[in-house]
């Protein structure tokens, strides 16, 4: 049993390191000795646990995907509107890019040439749909304009919201994350919401990047 126990914690180890370096320097640029030095383990203790660095990258992002439809299930369970349903989960992504490198390099790796092994879906695919959904309530709900095309919205979306942790991780820090989501959705408010419905959202979205600045 304690046996086991110092496995799992090597490979939990193990991950966190190469997350750690796949955000800061990239999958390409990260060598399985890098990962080695970083996570301060032997190579026989890496091998026993990933037969490849690809092996890695996609623990990760399974990692990623299973905290992320955590983030989902929390919030669809709690009655909030469409709309606000799917600005609390955009906020709780961030939170986790923010508090934990795992997430944050599954951000980054879903930009990548990595393969996404099934039956894993690839991240892009899993939040358009999402994204798509909820759109598509928020019509029924009247919070966003009947006319909206929902699918080309999820697409700009999800693009906005991962453009702004590509962009920003050369540009600025990584608990910047937070205000970058708030101002996309002051953005995406102004554009898909009918006037008299805005204060609600736009109001949301400032209380929830506060919530994650001050913990």
């Amino acid at each position: 049993m304690a046996r086991q126990l110092r496995a799992e914690q090597t490979r939990a180890t193990i991950i966190t390191a190469a997350a750690d370096l796949f955000d800061r320097q990239g999958y390409e640029c990260t060598s399985l000795s890098d990962i080695v030095g970083h996570a301060k383990v032997t190579k026989g203790a890496l091998y026993f646990h990933f037969a490849a660095k690809e092996d890695l990258a996609h623990a990760i992002l399974d990692l990623q995907s299973r905290a992320a439809q955590k983030v989902v299930d929390d919030v669809e369970g709690r009655g909030y509107s469409s709309l606000e349903s799917l600005m609390r989960t955009t906020f709780a992504v961030a939170r986790l890019a923010v508090e934990d490198p795992v997430p944050r390099a599954g951000l980054r790796l879903a930009t990548t040439d990595v393969p996404v092994r099934p039956p894993m879906r690839h991240p892009f695919t899993e939040w358009l749909e999402f994204a798509g959904r909820k759109f598509s309530g928020a019509v029924r709900e009247a919070d966003v304009h009947p006319e909206i095309d929902v699918g080309v919205v999820a697409h700009s979306l999800v693009c906005f919201f991962i453009g702004t942790r590509v962009a920003g991780r050369s540009l600025e820090p990584v608990g910047r994350l937070p205000r970058r989501v708030a101002e996309m959705w002051y953005f995406m408010i102004r554009g898909v919401v009918p006037v008299h419905r805005r204060p609600r959202y736009l109001t949301l979205a400032t209380q929830l990047e506060r919530e994650i600045r001050t913990g």
